[in-house]
């Protein structure tokens, strides 16, 4: 088989590989779809960040080089001996957190903060290939009604999920400073929870509008030194929103999202920033709350019943679909160099390789 191997920063291979035999607990997937997400292009910029290289990741026992890939679906092509629930040409969608089952977070339920969290396709290989095995506790069936192309977008749909609950309350006005998949998606998701104001914050005019298409009710372009907290305190009836998602990873979009929101409203982060400083003060003088979000947990049984019943649309982030040969140009470096207007690529290993950007986008467009 083929698959896209990270040796080191700006050194991805699609390289021919032995397709993965399934350990007993183990399903062989043939993958159809696989995301880029931003940590696969940190990864390939300047990386290793996650990946790890010195020695194997406790719950996969994998170190660098490895497949990269975490946000992907398919059929499932082979079962491990141990496996019940499935068979073989199964449509599933892959839950991709590594979780160890026993440490205390895990015996409470929430193992994405297991001691050994991890992701397939950071910590261990993933999808950017035609096969790939997982545990079978990352493998969740479709039901027919849910097509792949929507299954290829649960796994930043769940950081997004995830985000909205532990919020708690949205109250009725929201404000999503940072338009990339992630934060794209949590306009939609706040949308079908019947928020009745989302005001989305970016600074690619391309992202704006594909905000409005999923949902929210104003825009702002928070490039050329406008001050997008003001606007959006203007927007909210001059008190502020209920609370504010910081999606960028960036001490001055959590500077704009403590501003945009209300007294005793509430930020969540859920971009990453390394070190950022806060007016202590002007916190606690506006009992403000800051609450942290990080991956997700029993988020793709609600996923797949929102598609399923509510036919929500997770696609229009959809911006390109490439093949796997063209991963390194038509991918990451696209998302690099593309100035906002892209914004999640999904690479299928069925496309024939060397297909001109126009094809590819008008293959995604075919399939919304």
């Amino acid at each position: 088989m083929r698959a896209a191997i990270w040796y080191g920063a700006r050194d991805v291979r699609v390289v021919e590989t032995a397709v993965p035999t399934p350990r007993p607990h183990e399903v062989l997937v043939e993958v159809a779809y696989c995301g880029i997400c931003g940590s696969d292009l940190h990864e390939y910029a300047d990386g290793p960040h996650a990946i790890p290289v010195a020695a194997p990741h406790p719950a996969s026992g994998t170190k660098a080089p490895l497949v990269l890939g975490h946000e992907f679906c398919g059929t499932v092509a082979a079962l491990g001996s141990s496996v019940t629930g499935l068979a073989v040409g199964d449509p599933v969608a892959i839950e991709p957190n590594y979780r160890c089952g026993t440490c205390p977070r895990c015996r409470a339920g929430e193992y994405n903060i297991c001691q050994h969290f991890g992701f397939a396709g950071l910590m261990g290989d993933g999808g950017l290939a035609d096969y790939a095995a997982v545990p079978r506790y990352m493998v969740h069936r479709l039901p027919a009604c849910v097509p792949l192309e929507q299954a290829a977008l649960f796994e930043p749909a769940s950081v997004a999920l995830h985000a909205l609950r532990r919020a708690g309350s949205l109250g009725d006005t929201v404000a999503v400073v940072g338009l990339g998949p992630v934060g794209l998606l949590t306009v939609l998701l706040a949308a079908e929870r019947g928020v009745r104001r989302i005001i989305a914050v970016d600074v690619a005019p391309a992202r704006l509008a594909i905000a409005a298409r999923l949902g929210a009710t104003d825009l702002v372009d928070a490039a050329g030194g406008i001050d997008a907290a003001a606007k959006i305190h203007e927007l909210a009836g001059g008190e502020g929103v209920d609370v504010a998602f910081e999606v960028v990873g960036s001490e001055t979009a959590l500077r704009t999202c403590l501003a945009a929101t209300r007294r005793g409203g509430r930020v969540v982060l859920v971009g990453l920033a390394q070190q950022v400083r806060l007016d202590a003060f002007a916190l606690v003088n506006n009992e403000q709350s800051i609450v942290s979000s990080v991956g997700y947990r029993d988020t793709y049984p609600e996923l797949i019943r929102l598609i399923a019943e509510r036919g929500i649309d997770l696609t229009p982030v959809v911006t390109s679909t490439v093949a796997l040969a063209d991963v390194v140009t038509d991918g990451f470096e696209a998302l690099l160099n593309g100035a906002g207007d892209q914004v999640k690529i999904l690479v299928a290993p069925h496309l024939t390789a060397a297909r001109s950007p126009q094809a590819a986008t008008n293959e995604t467009e075919a399939t919304r």
